[in-house]
């Protein structure tokens, strides 16, 4: 009951995002405020606090990294096939791109780290690192390939380079790597700093969750449901249950790659051809329906 209260909650918080910016309390300039305190204090802070005491070698093997990497190629492989018939570029580089491209940072590490303990959510913040460095340049390729647009993987690559999550679990493996120690009391503040990553990521997510009615494709929309929340997490926990993992990898893996579509993709869509209008939906509706697939996976490897 702990785990339906506590993604009830969840629901709540995103519908409540989506109210505020329909009645307009939210608009562009406080959602661009949340979007900023998540993205550069509550997450890097929340990554920190849960990677500093640990060692790079004690949450990064080789088996976590190459089933990460087979994991998300494997899915948008499958996204490719599925999707190839579908009307036009614009839309079949989208369900493609939604199908594997996972809500790690808003989503993601902020629900693990509210449902399970430190060494799951020490794990999830490498497959957060490991997955982005992965899944971005994916994206970027398969939309401007499919688009005929120019885009530029070194200047995204750049961008990863300065991206304040990625720096804040490089910061942590570091110094958890070398031995150091920080402050009791800086360690304090970063957690309840950390610990507002979920509510104000969920504010956001909810905030930029829009559909369009005459724009659905059911079809369409349905593959991509089915292929990001259904068959991604099935392909992760078949593989890494044959891996030699222990059991907080296993758990982070699983559910962190049963996320829902990034909100991000609609950005990349916008920038590089895609269909706009299909890739909103898609985002809207995997992430309503993760509420209860995400159920089944927490309620499973818990």
């Amino acid at each position: 009951m702990e785990v339906v209260g506590r993604l009830l909650a969840l629901l709540v918080v995103l519908l409540v995002g989506a109210g505020l910016r329909t009645t307009g309390v939210l608009d562009a300039r406080r959602t661009s405020f949340l979007n900023d305190t998540a993205y550069y204090v509550a997450l890097p802070a929340l990554i920190f606090v849960s990677t500093y005491d640990r060692s790079i070698s004690a949450l990064l093997s080789p088996a976590l990294l190459g089933g990460l990497l087979f994991v998300l190629f494997a899915t948008a492989g499958i996204a490719w096939l599925v999707h190839r018939h579908r009307d036009s570029s614009a839309r079949r580089s989208v369900a493609i791109v939604q199908s594997y491209h996972s809500n790690l940072g808003y989503l993601g590490l902020p629900l693990v780290a509210a449902t399970f303990n430190d060494s799951v959510t020490a794990i999830a913040s490498v497959v957060l690192g490991v997955v982005s460095l992965a899944q971005v340049p994916l994206t970027v390729v398969v939309l401007s390939m499919l688009n005929g647009t120019d885009a530029s993987i070194e200047r995204e690559l750049r961008g990863l380079g300065r991206n304040p999550v990625l720096l804040a679990l490089l910061a942590g493996l570091t110094i958890g790597s070398v031995g150091a120690s920080i402050p009791s009391l800086a360690a304090t503040g970063l957690d309840a700093v950390g610990s507002l990553a979920l509510p104000v990521a969920l504010l956001c997510v909810g905030a930029s969750l829009e559909v369009d009615a005459p724009s659905i494709d059911v079809g369409a929309t349905a593959a991509v449901v089915a292929l990001k929340i259904c068959l991604m997490p099935v392909l992760a926990w078949a593989v890494f249950s044959t891996l030699a993992v222990d059991s907080a990898t296993f758990t982070a893996t699983v559910v962190m790659l049963g996320t829902p579509t990034a909100v991000s993709t609609f950005v990349f869509a916008s920038e590089l051809g895609g269909d706009r209008k299909f890739a909103s939906l898609n985002v809207f509706v995997t992430t309503l329906v993760s509420i209860a697939t995400m159920f089944v996976l927490i309620s499973l490897v818990g």
